[in-house]
């Protein structure tokens, strides 16, 4: 299915590209790819994921942290004034979490 799935994305991007109407097949496209990614549907199943993620990024810190390699990096990162330097280094990002219905972001940081 994932194979499929992106076989279908590169074709639409060889299209678009390709595409001698250009723009025009391009906001249509990308249009389509907006009304999906609002739908309720699609909204809940990426909530869901980014749930899982964030359960397994703790879990991972959890272990990380109680492992010798955890105690070892916590014996070491204490020159620095910080306690706790896996934090730092394995914070999960806000940039993927969905913008707020309504609004329209044009640019995404990753």
């Amino acid at each position: 299915m994932r194979g499929k799935l992106m076989f279908l994305t590169g074709l639409a991007a060889g299209f678009v590209m390709g595409s001698r109407a250009g723009r025009e097949k391009y906001e249509e496209i990308r249009a389509s790819a907006q009304k999906l990614w609002e739908h309720p549907t699609v909204q809940e199943a990426a909530g869901v994921a980014q749930a899982q993620a964030n359960k397994l990024y703790t879990e991972g810190k959890d272990k990380l942290q109680s492992s010798k390699l955890g105690e070892k990096l916590n014996t070491t990162g204490t020159t620095s004034g910080s306690t706790d330097t896996t934090d730092e280094l394995l914070a999960p990002s806000d940039s993927l979490t969905a913008a707020p219905k309504g609004s329209s972001t044009t640019s995404t940081t990753y």
